[in-house]
């Protein structure tokens, strides 16, 4: 195995035991000696693997105290996947989350062309609805890919919305973003109080863990909604 394909090898075994948790956010994980001597590859090649993961905010490396497992994994853009709970309380407003439904489905062709999925695998498609003083405040409807996050499965979100559940629990390297005006469809109408084709403020976002997709998710809003972001 070349230089190059052990240390890709060893970032991605890395990176897979943050995204399952079997190294916990604050975590002291092995040093560079361990870890060269479980991978059988040599020191220096495990140290590029861990700057790679500290460039992509999944560790944090201090001189003599070791390489933790970020509290908060980010990408080097320090860009917050934000938590819609938190939106909604710092408006003053209460918060308030519905669960739709949540059920493991062969997706759409549109969900595996967007996640660049090859086959029909099943992925877990939940649908909630979040409010501000029980008003309609965001539609989330989100596909998971059991295959990125396979404790997903155990998760009961009747008491967790995803967004707050994946932010705390699946660390993500890349991300796309895209913003648009759209027309209510019928669902979305009906959860968000509005007429059918009204004018809908949407968000979709989809996370990678390196090469593999974690989520797809489409976040629709009253047509007043305002986002700010702030890096």
């Amino acid at each position: 195995m070349s230089e190059r394909n052990s240390f890709k090898v060893i970032r991605d075994e890395m990176a897979r035991r943050i995204a399952e948790r079997l190294w916990l956010p604050g975590a002291l994980i092995p040093g560079e000696e361990v870890l060269a001597r479980e991978f059988g590859a040599a020191r220096a090649t495990v140290n590029r693997a861990l700057q790679e993961l500290a460039r992509a905010g999944l560790v944090e490396r201090r001189r003599r105290a070791g390489t933790r497992v970020a509290l908060y994994p980010m990408r080097e853009a320090r860009f917050v996947i934000p938590l819609v709970r938190q939106e909604i309380e710092a408006r003053g407003a209460a918060y308030q989350y519905r669960l739709r439904s949540c059920e493991e489905v062969s997706p759409p062709e549109l969900v595996r062309t967007r996640l660049g999925l090859l086959d029909d695998t099943p992925l877990l498609h939940v649908r909630c609805l979040h409010l501000a003083d029980s008003a309609p405040y965001q539609y989330e409807d989100r596909w998971i890919n059991l295959d990125a996050v396979p404790s997903v499965r155990d998760v009961d979100f009747t008491t967790v919305s995803p967004n707050e559940w994946l932010v705390e629990n699946a660390p993500f390297t890349e991300a796309e973003f895209t913003f648009l005006a759209a027309a209510a469809s019928a669902e979305e109408a009906d959860l968000l109080q509005l007429r059918e084709g009204s004018p809908v403020f949407v968000a979709e976002r989809i996370t990678w863990l390196r090469d593999k997709p974690i989520t797809l998710v489409r976040m629709v809003h009253p047509p007043a909604h305002r986002m700010v972001t702030r890096l």
